[in-house]
């Protein structure tokens, strides 16, 4: 590993995207120097994606989420950025997505990226069970055994959710079964109570399928996740904060600024 290197975050922005700043902040509390680019200068070769380590694919809603959200962002990239992804992907890199950038890495194909092929759909994110914009706080389970990167360590998180169309459906019963089988489920929306995972609303705010709120891909390197961990970074976030400062449970850092940390970490110890 080279000290003197930093790990090189690439954070796309532009056409409706609007969570850059706190995705860009939770990658450099986490120790990574954070470029921001627009679609458009990636699209016309004036950035490259091979310049990083890691692509954060954020929130918001993209093309205004016409003909479904991610879809159109998706589309533009397949047609236009297919190889230089790919290559990103086979070089070992690492993706995540958050709520909008979830959406789009399903609808290119990223994820669940069944035996090495990232731009094959079989899943996608619907409209809410509920009909509305679900707007709240939830509890997630992270899954035991997963591969994933971007989750390690994690046993329950709270973070909120912001989205209409969040509910995660599969092309058929196969899919699932292996998205479960092999632990790809790497968080699921969660009962407080219980801590087991769970369909039921308002704990699922969407009615996603086996409760799925977040997926990686069998190398663990790709990873999306409907909640919003970038709007969890320090303690103050969470509704609870002053009872939990009351009672002495209020941590140091918010709980979602773990997602990041152990992207980037993986990054300075496989990448540099």
């Amino acid at each position: 590993m080279n000290a003197g290197r930093k790990v090189k975050a690439l954070v796309m922005t532009g056409f409706g995207l609007n969570c850059e700043a706190e995705t860009s902040h939770a990658l450099e509390l986490a120790g990574a120097e954070v470029h921001r680019v627009h679609l458009n200068d990636l699209l016309d070769g004036l950035r490259s994606l091979g310049e990083f380590h890691l692509l954060a694919f954020i929130g918001g809603f993209s093309f205004g989420d016409h003909l479904g959200a991610g879809t159109v962002f998706a589309t533009r990239m397949k047609h236009r950025m297919k190889d230089e992804l790919d290559r990103f992907i086979r070089d070992g890199k690492l993706i995540i997505g958050l709520c909008n950038g979830f959406q789009t890495m399903v609808k290119l194909g990223l994820l669940p990226g069944f035996d090495g092929d990232y731009f094959r759909r079989s899943a996608t994110l619907a409209w809410n069970d509920s009909g509305v914009f679900r707007d709240a706080w939830v509890r997630l389970v992270a899954t035991p055994g997963s591969p994933c990167v971007f989750t390690k360590g994690i046993g329950t998180i709270d973070l909120p959710v912001r989205h209409g169309e969040g509910r995660f459906m599969t092309a058929g019963k196969g899919v699932m079964d292996r998205i479960l089988r092999e632990n790809l489920a790497a968080l699921r929306y969660a009962d407080p109570a219980t801590g087991k995972p769970t369909v039921e609303f308002p704990h699922n705010p969407n009615g996603s399928a086996a409760g799925i709120a977040g997926v990686c891909d069998p190398t663990g390197r790709i990873f999306g996740m409907m909640p919003h961990p970038e709007a969890h970074l320090f303690p103050f976030n969470h509704p609870q904060w002053t009872r939990k400062k009351i009672d002495g449970s209020m941590p140091g850092e918010g709980e979602g600024a773990a997602v990041f940390r152990n992207g980037v970490a993986f990054a300075r110890e496989n990448l540099l």
